[in-house]
């Protein structure tokens, strides 16, 4: 004997499948990031670094029965491009997503997301950050949807000028930065929190480049040199950064690089030998925290796709979503979201804490510096330069953590 199930209650069981968890679901999840273009292979690598942490996940004793799936949507790093492309994901059926790359695109989400999920009540998206460093997407443009895994670039300057203004070395600072949110944000942040750290240290140029379009920097680095600086400070990442570090090698420019992304893919093979000593970073992971925490996903990925691991957020991200779904016992966004705010659970790189004022993960942070692979504190290598990070400071979760204005709006609880 067969029998036909009509559309209407096929729905009607998925829909109650949804919100009971009634049995094990593949929940899809889009991407939205560029995955064309001058910074598209930031958006692949980080895209594997989620499905190994997924595959790893599953590996786990206790593991839940859900399953998460990343389904790629190219956003060409454009903000209104993202709007389109979350409409997309909607229309398919997508109720989680996932953006990292380009505050401006973060912002255009944030905002697609909360008026979806104002006009469509019972079908909820929410929006899991991964990389976007702005702070106002934390603090001015809050919402309950967003949860950001990454530390935001105020949380990232405050251990990173604690740090130089303890180097007696440091008189000189040339700002370098990208004309967009994030950008602007270091750029502001970097003057003030230097001036009340070390006020004699000289802001010597502070230069906005028009992002991703700058395809050479030597009259940036001649500009440079020509003030006399002794160390830039730039949140640059892609290919801002990598021919910002090429240029400055080809010109033999002695200046040391306090940076924010210089562990992202691209920048290790421009930095090489000429680096050694003179970059620094503040990240909240690198490859060779005591301990080495993520080795797995390190050796996963190195075996399955030949890459360096670059965002941590990819395995924070991974844990928070099922024990998001464990929690709530539902794969329904809006229960999840609830149970995700104030979520504290053990990160690769320890306590980690999803901060339920402003969803804001709190963290700790680490100064390293790039230098040849010693098999001692520097064990890995990046992008087989023979060259990685040295811890040179772990910041406890309390050195950066910072204030937020975020006014949270959130939804009737279920």
């Amino acid at each position: 004997m067969s029998f036909h199930l009509n559309s209407s209650l096929v729905g009607l069981l998925a829909a109650v499948a949804l919100v009971t968890g009634a049995h094990a679901e593949n929940v899809k999840v889009a991407f939205i990031d560029p995955f064309s273009g001058p910074v598209g292979i930031l958006s692949k690598v980080a895209i594997n670094e989620f499905r190994v942490a997924e595959d790893l996940y599953r590996q786990q004793p206790g593991a839940d029965k859900h399953t998460l799936e990343f389904v790629e949507f190219d956003n060409k790093a454009s903000p209104p491009e993202t709007a389109l492309q979350f409409k997309a994901a909607v229309d398919q059926g997508f109720r989680y997503v996932t953006q990292g790359i380009g505050s401006g695109a973060s912002a255009a989400l944030i905002d697609a997301v909360a008026k979806h999920n104002e006009r469509n009540p019972g079908k909820e998206v929410v929006y899991i950050g991964w990389a976007a460093n702005d702070p106002d997407l934390t603090n001015s443009k809050c919402s309950f949807w967003h949860f950001r895994m990454d530390s935001n670039s105020d949380m990232k300057l405050e251990g990173l000028t604690t740090f130089m203004a303890k180097q007696a070395g440091i008189k000189k600072v040339y700002l370098m930065n990208q004309n967009y949110a994030t950008g602007q944000a270091v750029s502001k942040r970097a003057k003030e929190y230097l001036q009340r750290k070390r006020p004699e240290i000289q802001i010597v140029g502070d230069d906005l480049v028009p992002l991703n379009q700058v395809k050479d920097f030597a009259p940036y680095v001649a500009k440079i040199r020509a003030t006399g600086a002794d160390t830039i400070l730039t949140s640059n990442y892609g290919t801002d950064l990598s021919l910002l570090i090429k240029a400055a090698r080809e010109a033999d420019l002695k200046v040391d690089f306090y940076t924010l992304n210089a562990n992202a893919f691209g920048a290790p093979a421009a930095i090489g030998a000429n680096g050694v000593d003179r970059v620094k970073l503040v990240a909240y992971y690198h490859q060779n925290i005591d301990g080495f925490p993520g080795k797995e996903h390190v050796e996963a990925l190195k075996k399955k796709h030949d890459q360096d691991y670059m965002a941590l957020a990819a395995a924070s991200a991974v844990t928070m979503l099922h024990l998001g779904f464990k929690d709530a016992k539902s794969i329904d966004p809006v229960k999840v979201a609830f149970a995700m705010e104030g979520m504290k659970f053990k990160a690769l790189t320890g306590d980690v804490e999803m901060r339920k004022s402003d969803h804001q993960m709190q963290q700790p942070l680490y100064i390293a510096t790039w230098t040849k692979v010693n098999g001692k504190d520097v064990k890995y290598d990046q992008e087989s330069t023979g060259y990685g990070w040295r811890t040179e400071q772990k910041l406890d979760t309390y050195v950066s953590a910072q204030p937020t204005s975020c006014e949270m709006k959130r939804p009737p609880a279920p």
